[in-house]
């Protein structure tokens, strides 16, 4: 597979060889979403937590005698079926959300998802990002220029999830550029995963030629 490589002045600066194996499977729905809900799931951190009738204060004296009374046993006020007592079976802060996902898996639907997004016209290969200094008014003015590429016209105006760019390594002068930008996040390429890929509108794969030797 060949596509275009552009510059980050927006323009066309050659072209690139793409494997078929990353960037032309077909779509898997159910692998997708067998990876995307388990990696969601294993993400989730559980908050509520109710106490249980052991860890409410009170209840240590018998509220009346056993017998001889008329009314029903009890043995604690802190009883579930009294109020202010304690809670049967409610949420617990300790629960494991967790789900095993295989990285064969896990790595087969980041190549259905990017492949899925070629297809889109979603994915675009810019030849190099490289700024003096960090500058987020550099930064904004390649956003703009890439923007007018037609289909990514979105680049520059989608508020919130608009494009990762994805670098073969870091560099501080482009996280540092970056960095304030709420539409935008810039990822090293080992790092993308299904789940941030599906996120965002657009993946912007920087130096194509180093980046995508991670999937080999």
């Amino acid at each position: 597979m060949e596509t275009t490589v552009y510059n980050q002045k927006g323009q066309e600066s050659g072209k690139i060889t793409i494997s078929k194996d990353i960037f032309g499977l077909p779509w898997n729905a159910d692998l997708v979403h067998q990876v995307v809900v388990s990696m969601t799931s294993s993400m989730r951190h559980s908050i509520a937590n109710t106490k249980t009738r052991g860890e409410v204060s009170g209840g240590g004296k018998k509220p009346w005698q056993q017998k001889g009374t008329g009314r029903a046993r009890h043995g604690s006020t802190r009883s579930p079926i009294w109020v202010g007592g304690g809670i049967a079976h409610g949420p617990r802060s300790e629960k494991d959300y967790d789900r095993k996902v295989n990285k064969k898996a896990k790595a087969k639907a980041l190549h259905v998802i990017l492949s899925q997004k070629m297809r889109d016209g979603e994915i675009l290969f810019v030849d190099s990002l490289s700024f003096s200094a960090p500058k987020a008014k550099e930064a904004k003015a390649v956003l703009l220029s890439l923007a007018k590429i037609k289909g990514f016209e979105k680049l520059g105006t989608k508020p919130v999830n608009a494009a990762i760019i994805a670098i073969d390594k870091k560099y501080p002068e482009l996280s540092k550029s970056f960095k304030n930008f709420g539409n935008v996040d810039l990822e090293e390429i080992r790092t993308i995963n299904p789940v941030s890929v599906l996120n965002h509108k657009y993946i912007v794969i920087a130096n194509p030629s180093e980046s995508l030797k991670i999937f080999k």
